[in-house]
């Protein structure tokens, strides 16, 4: 089976990404799973800049990133926005699932405003979910 490059997990709760982080391993899609805790440091993480400045000028453009609404510092929303922004190599090909405990239907129709987002599921991820994603995202990694 290929596996995906890499996965980022950007969410401010811990056990959410301690859960979703041994998910993802027991599903073997991925040898390498990245969690940060706010958009702010994934922006830092995509863009080799503060905690994650690297020299050497790669940038780690996960193919999956799961995203939560409501962090401190800087939300999904504005992690969204930021995003969009950054240079084309910054960003590699990338599939963005929004993630929230949030019940606001507002939220999901605000997420289908955003090109950068490809999905909206509830959290907290479960196999279901994470099938579902690979399944509809990544469908020629299960052959």
């Amino acid at each position: 089976m290929k596996k995906i490059n890499s996965i980022l997990l950007i969410d401010d709760d811990m056990a959410t990404n301690f859960v979703s982080k041994m998910l993802i391993k027991k599903a073997e899609i991925t040898d390498h799973i990245e969690t940060v805790l706010n958009g702010q440091q994934a922006i830092e993480y995509l863009t080799n800049t503060g905690i994650y400045h690297k020299e050497d000028g790669i940038f780690p453009k996960p193919m999956l990133i799961l995203l939560d609404i409501n962090m401190p510092v800087m939300d999904g929303w504005e992690f969204i926005e930021a995003y969009q922004k950054l240079d084309e190599k910054q960003k590699g090909e990338v599939i963005i699932i929004m993630l929230t405990s949030s019940l606001n239907p507002d939220d999901k129709e605000r997420a289908t405003h955003f090109p950068a987002v490809s999905g909206f599921r509830n959290k907290i991820l479960t196999k279901h979910a994470l099938d579902s994603i690979i399944l509809e995202y990544f469908p020629s990694y299960l052959e």
